[in-house]
């Protein structure tokens, strides 16, 4: 902490423009952060079009940059401005740094990107490292096929980014399970860096308001497809499945999702009034105090749903998306093999009774407490522990002007 002010400040950035995924991420480490220390505050840089529909503690407040949505082909476009996706980005960055310079945090923590999105971090990197403010990269357990991701980070200079500006590596996971930098050729000063902290336990907010369903009863089955902007082949085949067979024995409720196309979720809402097992909303923010009230959970395996399955430990039936990242196959691979969780994956056919037979056999499947794994869950105080660290040992030397170049 920096002589002549109160408190340690620590600065999130998050990218992600469309999903809930790193929003979440992120949320979720800044509450830990200010719970454990009551002088310590964050801010989240983020470009979620949805930021401000989710409460945060004190002590944590959000800065809204730019969104920008990536299409099919892998280029991004402006979300709402009608400006071009360089003029967009420049915008970004531009908030990001000056953010920075202004906060003048004693930690800079970002999410999965080691450049941000198209490099848009690189200028704020280079400031905060002229200032001696160490900086750290927090990756997901799982990032995506090491051959494909590979590829990816070679093309952003990713790995020399992690050389230059990292003092630390936190991996949201652990290593028996998934190490997201397999198959990269990490230099071993890198890897010297890298730190497992487990999985982000999960809590019910104090200030979660409760649901009240109108058509079905507890317990029920809660089917979440995140963001929902490419869950429609869940939900598909979950209402295929009640549609075809009365015989399963819980109701669900379906949680479609902010992203969802407007369309869609009135296609789904016309088959969920024609079911009486069925009901569905088109999103919470506090899907926690939802899952907490489940017998079971179907979902796509992401990052979230995986921790949130762990710790309200639940039931879950995990099917994966398998493209443009392969992420969410190889983690629910790895959790069946551990007996976490059970995969279930019909190459796209959407058979209704295989999904039918799944749901009925649901209340049988095991818990993920009855598999031991230790520090499964110690994501939260882990990160504190490493925030504390790194932010005790202060700022290091500022760099001259020829270190820099």
């Amino acid at each position: 902490m920096r002589e002549g002010r109160d408190g340690v400040r620590i600065l999130v950035y998050s990218h992600d423009s469309f999903g809930l995924g790193h929003l979440r991420r992120c949320r979720e480490i800044a509450h830990a952060l200010v719970e454990a220390d009551s002088d310590l505050s964050v801010l989240i840089l983020s470009g979620s079009p949805i930021i401000g529909s989710f409460d945060f503690q004190n002590r944590v407040d959000f800065v809204r940059i730019p969104g920008v949505i990536k299409l099919r082909d892998g280029d991004y476009v402006s979300l709402k401005l009608p400006l071009d996706v360089e003029q967009t980005l420049a915008l970004r960055a531009s908030i990001i740094k000056h953010t920075a310079d202004i906060f003048d945090p004693d930690l800079l923590l970002v999410d999965k990107e080691p450049l941000g999105l198209r490099g848009e971090v690189a200028p704020t990197l280079e400031l905060l490292r002229a200032r001696g403010v160490p900086c750290v990269l927090g990756l997901r357990d799982v990032m995506d096929d090491p051959e494909l991701l590979a590829s990816e980070w070679a093309r952003k200079n990713a790995l020399p980014a992690l050389e230059r500006y990292y003092d630390d590596i936190w991996v949201y996971g652990l290593p028996q399970i998934c190490d997201p930098l397999e198959g990269l050729s990490v230099p071993a000063g890198v890897r010297k860096r890298v730190s497992y902290t487990g999985y982000l336990r999960r809590a019910i907010s104090e200030h979660a308001p409760e649901v009240q369903l109108e058509k079905i009863s507890e317990p029920y089955v809660l089917v979440t497809v995140g963001g929902g902007g490419d869950g429609e082949q869940i939900v598909d085949w979950v209402l295929r499945a009640y549609e075809s067979d009365p015989r399963i024995p819980h109701p669900a409720l379906i949680v479609l999702g902010p992203f969802m196309g407007s369309e869609l979720q009135s296609d789904f809402l016309r088959r969920v009034n024609r079911l009486d097992k069925v009901e569905a909303i088109t999103f919470s923010a506090h899907l926690e105090s939802l899952m907490a009230r489940a017998v079971g959970v179907v979902g796509m395996g992401g990052y979230n749903t995986f921790c949130e399955v762990l710790s309200f430990d639940k039931r879950a039936i995990i099917v994966p998306r398998q493209e443009p990242r392969r992420e969410q196959l190889m983690r629910a691979t790895r959790a069946q093999e551990l007996g976490l969780l059970r995969m279930l994956d019909d190459q796209g056919r959407r058979d209704p009774q295989a999904m039918a037979t799944a749901l009925r056999n649901l209340p049988q499947q095991s818990k993920p407490s009855e598999r031991v794994v230790p520090g499964l869950l110690d994501g939260r105080k882990s990160v504190v522990r490493l925030a504390r660290h790194r932010v005790a040992q202060g700022r290091h030397r500022p760099l001259s002007a020829a270190q820099l170049s």
